[in-house]
Protein backbone atom coordinates (compact mmCIF):
# COMPACT_ATOMS: atom_id res chain seq x y z
CA UNK A 1 0.00 0.00 0.00
CA UNK A 2 1.35 3.93 -0.43
CA UNK A 3 2.01 5.47 2.03
CA UNK A 4 -0.62 8.13 3.01
CA UNK A 5 1.64 10.91 3.27
CA UNK A 6 3.06 10.11 -0.72
CA UNK A 7 -0.12 11.83 -2.66
CA UNK A 8 -1.56 14.60 -0.58
CA UNK A 9 -4.01 16.67 -2.00
CA UNK A 10 -3.24 20.02 -2.96
CA UNK A 11 -6.18 22.98 -2.15
CA UNK A 12 -8.54 21.62 -4.43
CA UNK A 13 -8.38 17.83 -3.40
CA UNK A 14 -6.16 17.02 -6.63
CA UNK A 15 -3.22 14.54 -6.56
CA UNK A 16 -0.44 13.48 -8.45
CA UNK A 17 0.80 10.45 -9.01
CA UNK A 18 3.96 9.97 -11.15
CA UNK A 19 6.25 7.30 -12.44
CA UNK A 20 8.13 5.51 -14.71
CA UNK A 21 6.27 2.64 -17.36
CA UNK A 22 5.98 1.24 -20.79
CA UNK A 23 9.43 2.78 -21.50
CA UNK A 24 8.00 6.42 -20.91
CA UNK A 25 6.99 9.30 -17.86
CA UNK A 26 3.77 8.52 -16.92
CA UNK A 27 1.07 10.51 -14.07
CA UNK A 28 -2.42 10.26 -13.13
CA UNK A 29 -3.63 13.41 -11.79
CA UNK A 30 -7.45 13.14 -10.06
CA UNK A 31 -9.25 14.94 -7.36
CA UNK A 32 -10.61 12.68 -4.21
CA UNK A 33 -10.08 13.99 -0.58
CA UNK A 34 -10.78 10.75 0.98
CA UNK A 35 -7.36 8.93 1.62
CA UNK A 36 -8.38 5.75 1.70
CA UNK A 37 -10.02 5.52 -2.04
CA UNK A 38 -7.13 7.70 -3.69
CA UNK A 39 -4.90 5.21 -2.03
CA UNK A 40 -6.52 2.11 -3.44
CA UNK A 41 -6.74 3.40 -6.97
CA UNK A 42 -3.41 4.68 -6.94
CA UNK A 43 -2.02 1.34 -5.54
CA UNK A 44 -4.63 -0.80 -8.04
CA UNK A 45 -3.04 1.32 -10.97
CA UNK A 46 0.28 0.93 -10.88
CA UNK A 47 -0.26 -2.96 -10.09
CA UNK A 48 -1.57 -3.17 -13.19
CA UNK A 49 0.39 -1.29 -15.29
CA UNK A 50 3.51 -3.24 -13.98
CA UNK A 51 1.57 -6.32 -15.16
CA UNK A 52 0.53 -5.48 -18.62
CA UNK A 53 3.87 -3.69 -18.91
CA UNK A 54 5.68 -7.38 -17.73
CA UNK A 55 3.11 -9.62 -20.32
CA UNK A 56 3.39 -7.64 -23.33
CA UNK A 57 6.84 -5.68 -23.08
CA UNK A 58 9.02 -6.81 -26.09
CA UNK A 59 11.86 -5.75 -24.16
CA UNK A 60 11.35 -8.09 -20.67
CA UNK A 61 12.91 -10.91 -21.74
CA UNK A 62 10.29 -13.41 -20.10
CA UNK A 63 7.25 -11.59 -21.29
CA UNK A 64 4.53 -13.37 -23.62
CA UNK A 65 5.49 -11.66 -26.58
CA UNK A 66 9.47 -12.22 -25.94
CA UNK A 67 8.14 -15.81 -26.15
CA UNK A 68 6.64 -15.71 -29.14
CA UNK A 69 9.00 -13.95 -30.61
CA UNK A 70 12.07 -16.40 -29.62
CA UNK A 71 9.64 -19.30 -31.33
CA UNK A 72 9.18 -17.46 -34.20
CA UNK A 73 10.27 -20.15 -37.51
CA UNK A 74 10.28 -23.43 -34.46
CA UNK A 75 6.67 -23.63 -33.11
CA UNK A 76 3.37 -22.45 -31.85
CA UNK A 77 2.80 -21.01 -29.02
CA UNK A 78 0.19 -20.89 -26.41
CA UNK A 79 -1.93 -17.98 -25.37
CA UNK A 80 -4.59 -16.97 -22.60
CA UNK A 81 -7.74 -15.29 -23.15
CA UNK A 82 -5.82 -11.82 -22.62
CA UNK A 83 -3.31 -12.74 -25.05
CA UNK A 84 -5.63 -13.23 -27.55
CA UNK A 85 -7.48 -10.14 -27.09
CA UNK A 86 -4.38 -8.29 -27.92
CA UNK A 87 -4.00 -10.03 -30.64
CA UNK A 88 -7.63 -9.61 -32.14
CA UNK A 89 -6.63 -6.00 -31.51
CA UNK A 90 -3.48 -5.57 -33.28
CA UNK A 91 -5.11 -7.82 -36.47
CA UNK A 92 -7.98 -5.06 -36.12
CA UNK A 93 -5.82 -2.16 -36.10
CA UNK A 94 -3.72 -3.55 -38.87
CA UNK A 95 -6.98 -3.91 -40.85
CA UNK A 96 -8.50 -0.72 -39.93
CA UNK A 97 -5.73 1.75 -41.37
CA UNK A 98 -5.00 -0.73 -44.07
CA UNK A 99 -1.79 -1.89 -43.07
CA UNK A 100 -0.30 1.28 -41.89
CA UNK A 101 0.28 0.00 -38.39
CA UNK A 102 1.59 -3.65 -38.81
CA UNK A 103 2.58 -5.38 -35.35
CA UNK A 104 5.16 -6.95 -36.36
CA UNK A 105 7.28 -4.44 -37.79
CA UNK A 106 10.18 -6.17 -35.02
CA UNK A 107 12.70 -6.80 -37.41
CA UNK A 108 12.68 -2.85 -38.73
CA UNK A 109 13.05 -1.49 -35.57
CA UNK A 110 15.76 -3.35 -34.57
CA UNK A 111 17.66 -2.10 -37.40
CA UNK A 112 16.54 1.94 -36.53
CA UNK A 113 18.33 1.57 -32.42
CA UNK A 114 16.58 4.74 -31.33
CA UNK A 115 17.78 4.09 -27.62
CA UNK A 116 21.05 5.46 -29.18
CA UNK A 117 21.91 8.50 -31.73
CA UNK A 118 22.51 6.61 -34.90
CA UNK A 119 25.84 7.29 -36.75
CA UNK A 120 25.13 5.74 -39.68
CA UNK A 121 22.21 4.58 -41.97
CA UNK A 122 21.29 0.74 -42.16
CA UNK A 123 22.19 -0.66 -45.22
CA UNK A 124 19.25 -0.81 -48.28
CA UNK A 125 19.99 -4.51 -48.35
CA UNK A 126 19.68 -4.77 -45.02
CA UNK A 127 16.14 -3.08 -44.78
CA UNK A 128 14.94 -5.00 -47.60
CA UNK A 129 15.87 -8.23 -45.52
CA UNK A 130 14.25 -6.81 -42.76
CA UNK A 131 11.08 -5.68 -44.67
CA UNK A 132 10.62 -9.17 -45.94
CA UNK A 133 10.07 -10.15 -42.30
CA UNK A 134 7.42 -7.55 -41.42
CA UNK A 135 3.55 -8.82 -42.46
CA UNK A 136 0.34 -9.59 -40.27
CA UNK A 137 -1.23 -11.59 -42.95
CA UNK A 138 1.85 -13.79 -42.32
CA UNK A 139 0.80 -14.74 -39.03
CA UNK A 140 -0.95 -17.90 -38.27
CA UNK A 141 -3.35 -18.05 -35.06
CA UNK A 142 -5.61 -20.48 -33.52
CA UNK A 143 -7.52 -19.74 -30.41
CA UNK A 144 -5.14 -20.25 -27.98
CA UNK A 145 -2.22 -20.19 -30.17
CA UNK A 146 -0.27 -18.23 -32.44
CA UNK A 147 2.96 -19.31 -34.48
CA UNK A 148 5.30 -16.42 -35.91
CA UNK A 149 6.47 -18.89 -39.72
CA UNK A 150 9.50 -17.25 -40.29
CA UNK A 151 12.73 -16.71 -38.26
CA UNK A 152 13.58 -13.46 -37.44
CA UNK A 153 9.82 -11.86 -37.38
CA UNK A 154 8.53 -10.33 -34.10
CA UNK A 155 5.89 -8.87 -32.26
CA UNK A 156 6.16 -5.28 -31.53
CA UNK A 157 2.60 -4.13 -29.24
CA UNK A 158 4.59 -0.54 -29.15
CA UNK A 159 2.30 1.50 -31.99
CA UNK A 160 -1.02 0.39 -29.39
CA UNK A 161 -0.46 -0.99 -26.14
CA UNK A 162 0.51 2.25 -24.41
CA UNK A 163 -2.75 3.47 -25.55
CA UNK A 164 -4.93 0.39 -24.40
CA UNK A 165 -2.97 1.43 -20.97
CA UNK A 166 -4.40 5.06 -21.01
CA UNK A 167 -8.24 3.93 -21.54
CA UNK A 168 -7.37 0.60 -19.06
CA UNK A 169 -6.76 3.30 -16.48
CA UNK A 170 -9.58 5.63 -17.39
CA UNK A 171 -11.86 2.87 -16.61
CA UNK A 172 -10.19 1.91 -13.17
CA UNK A 173 -10.72 5.83 -12.18
CA UNK A 174 -14.29 5.51 -13.32
CA UNK A 175 -15.21 2.40 -11.99
CA UNK A 176 -13.76 3.44 -8.48
CA UNK A 177 -16.06 6.62 -8.93
CA UNK A 178 -13.71 9.58 -9.52
CA UNK A 179 -14.99 11.89 -11.48
CA UNK A 180 -11.99 14.59 -12.51
CA UNK A 181 -9.27 12.78 -13.49
CA UNK A 182 -6.28 13.14 -16.37
CA UNK A 183 -4.51 9.66 -17.28
CA UNK A 184 -1.38 10.49 -19.13
CA UNK A 185 1.40 7.47 -20.44
CA UNK A 186 4.05 9.79 -22.26
CA UNK A 187 1.54 12.32 -23.69
CA UNK A 188 -1.07 9.91 -24.77
CA UNK A 189 -3.78 11.46 -22.54
CA UNK A 190 -7.34 10.78 -21.34
CA UNK A 191 -9.29 13.42 -19.48
CA UNK A 192 -12.63 12.94 -17.45
CA UNK A 193 -14.27 15.83 -15.83
CA UNK A 194 -11.90 19.03 -15.25
CA UNK A 195 -9.05 20.27 -13.66
CA UNK A 196 -11.05 21.54 -10.41
CA UNK A 197 -10.30 25.13 -11.51
CA UNK A 198 -12.26 24.22 -15.34
CA UNK A 199 -14.81 21.33 -16.25
CA UNK A 200 -12.00 20.35 -18.66
CA UNK A 201 -8.59 19.41 -18.86
CA UNK A 202 -6.57 22.02 -20.43
CA UNK A 203 -3.82 19.80 -23.17
CA UNK A 204 -1.01 21.74 -25.03
CA UNK A 205 -0.69 20.86 -28.85
CA UNK A 206 3.55 20.93 -29.30
CA UNK A 207 4.77 22.55 -32.26
CA UNK A 208 6.64 20.18 -34.44
CA UNK A 209 8.69 23.36 -35.70
CA UNK A 210 9.58 24.67 -32.05
CA UNK A 211 9.54 20.92 -29.78
CA UNK A 212 9.16 21.99 -26.48
CA UNK A 213 6.86 24.89 -27.45
CA UNK A 214 2.89 24.52 -28.01
CA UNK A 215 1.31 26.21 -30.57
CA UNK A 216 -2.39 26.02 -29.43
CA UNK A 217 -4.25 24.68 -26.57
CA UNK A 218 -6.93 21.75 -26.28
CA UNK A 219 -10.21 21.76 -23.56
CA UNK A 220 -10.95 18.13 -23.66
CA UNK A 221 -12.91 16.52 -21.43
CA UNK A 222 -14.22 12.49 -21.84
CA UNK A 223 -12.25 12.25 -24.61
CA UNK A 224 -8.42 11.69 -25.73
CA UNK A 225 -5.98 13.05 -27.19
CA UNK A 226 -2.91 11.87 -28.53
CA UNK A 227 0.29 13.15 -30.74
CA UNK A 228 2.92 11.69 -33.24
CA UNK A 229 5.87 14.01 -34.29
CA UNK A 230 9.40 13.23 -35.35
CA UNK A 231 10.48 16.21 -33.74
CA UNK A 232 11.45 14.27 -30.43
CA UNK A 233 13.63 11.48 -31.91
CA UNK A 234 15.54 12.22 -35.24
CA UNK A 235 19.36 12.46 -36.37
CA UNK A 236 20.49 14.03 -39.17
CA UNK A 237 22.78 12.48 -41.83
CA UNK A 238 24.22 13.54 -45.27
CA UNK A 239 22.67 16.61 -44.43
CA UNK A 240 18.93 14.60 -44.38
CA UNK A 241 16.35 14.57 -41.11
CA UNK A 242 15.23 10.99 -40.47
CA UNK A 243 12.53 10.88 -37.67
CA UNK A 244 11.95 8.16 -35.98
CA UNK A 245 8.48 6.81 -37.40
CA UNK A 246 8.89 3.72 -40.00
CA UNK A 247 6.62 3.54 -43.17
CA UNK A 248 6.03 -0.33 -43.28
CA UNK A 249 5.69 0.03 -47.00
CA UNK A 250 9.55 1.75 -47.01
CA UNK A 251 10.84 0.27 -44.21
CA UNK A 252 12.40 3.76 -44.00
CA UNK A 253 11.51 6.57 -41.78
CA UNK A 254 8.51 8.72 -43.34
CA UNK A 255 9.87 11.55 -45.03
CA UNK A 256 6.68 13.13 -46.87
CA UNK A 257 6.91 16.70 -44.86
CA UNK A 258 4.82 16.03 -41.78
CA UNK A 259 5.89 17.67 -38.46
CA UNK A 260 3.42 16.21 -36.22
CA UNK A 261 -0.18 15.04 -36.23
CA UNK A 262 -2.38 15.47 -32.79
CA UNK A 263 -5.71 13.54 -32.66
CA UNK A 264 -8.55 14.18 -30.50
CA UNK A 265 -10.78 10.90 -29.81
CA UNK A 266 -13.44 9.09 -27.83
CA UNK A 267 -10.55 6.74 -26.94
CA UNK A 268 -6.58 6.68 -26.14
CA UNK A 269 -6.58 3.56 -29.03
CA UNK A 270 -8.14 5.65 -31.74
CA UNK A 271 -6.25 8.69 -30.60
CA UNK A 272 -3.18 6.82 -30.91
CA UNK A 273 -3.43 4.69 -33.73
CA UNK A 274 -5.07 7.25 -36.00
CA UNK A 275 -2.09 10.04 -35.17
CA UNK A 276 0.08 7.47 -36.14
CA UNK A 277 -1.66 6.17 -39.25
CA UNK A 278 -2.00 10.29 -40.71
CA UNK A 279 1.41 11.14 -40.05
CA UNK A 280 2.71 8.63 -42.74
CA UNK A 281 0.05 8.37 -44.95
CA UNK A 282 0.21 12.69 -44.84
CA UNK A 283 -2.33 15.23 -44.62
CA UNK A 284 -4.58 13.94 -48.02
CA UNK A 285 -4.64 10.18 -47.38
CA UNK A 286 -4.53 10.87 -43.49
CA UNK A 287 -7.40 12.74 -42.99
CA UNK A 288 -9.62 10.36 -45.83
CA UNK A 289 -8.64 7.33 -43.36
CA UNK A 290 -9.63 8.68 -40.16
CA UNK A 291 -12.99 10.15 -41.47
CA UNK A 292 -14.39 6.90 -41.50
CA UNK A 293 -14.26 7.08 -37.73
CA UNK A 294 -17.35 9.01 -36.06
CA UNK A 295 -15.78 11.36 -33.20
CA UNK A 296 -12.13 11.72 -34.36
CA UNK A 297 -10.68 15.23 -34.98
CA UNK A 298 -7.38 15.33 -36.37
CA UNK A 299 -4.63 18.65 -36.75
CA UNK A 300 -1.92 18.01 -39.07
CA UNK A 301 1.48 20.42 -38.81
CA UNK A 302 3.64 20.00 -42.46
CA UNK A 303 5.99 21.62 -44.55
CA UNK A 304 2.77 23.12 -46.28
CA UNK A 305 1.58 24.84 -42.71
CA UNK A 306 -1.84 23.56 -40.74
CA UNK A 307 -4.54 21.62 -41.55
CA UNK A 308 -6.67 19.12 -40.33
CA UNK A 309 -10.64 18.04 -40.14
CA UNK A 310 -13.08 21.13 -39.39
CA UNK A 311 -14.09 19.89 -36.20
CA UNK A 312 -10.71 20.17 -34.00
CA UNK A 313 -11.47 23.68 -33.92
CA UNK A 314 -14.28 22.59 -31.91
CA UNK A 315 -12.03 21.81 -29.07
CA UNK A 316 -9.43 24.77 -29.63
CA UNK A 317 -8.99 26.52 -26.18
CA UNK A 318 -10.88 30.05 -26.79
CA UNK A 319 -10.55 33.16 -24.13
CA UNK A 320 -8.67 31.62 -21.24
Amino acid sequence: MIAENVLPPDALGMRHLQFRALGTDCQIKFREWEDRTALQFAAEALDWVGKFEAKFSRFRPDSMISQINANAGRRWVETDAETDQMLDVAEGLFCLTDGILDPTMLPLLGLWDWKVVPTHLPEKAAVQKALALVGWRSVERRPGGIFLPEPGMGLDFGGFGKELAVDALARMARNAGLKDVLVDLGRDVFAMGGNGKQAFWHVGVEDGNHPGQCWAGLAVTERAVSSSGNYARQFTHGGVSYGHILDPRTGWPVRNGMKAVTVVAPTCLEAGIYSTAVFVLGTQHGLKLASRSPGVSVCTQSDQGIDGSRDFGDWLVKGI
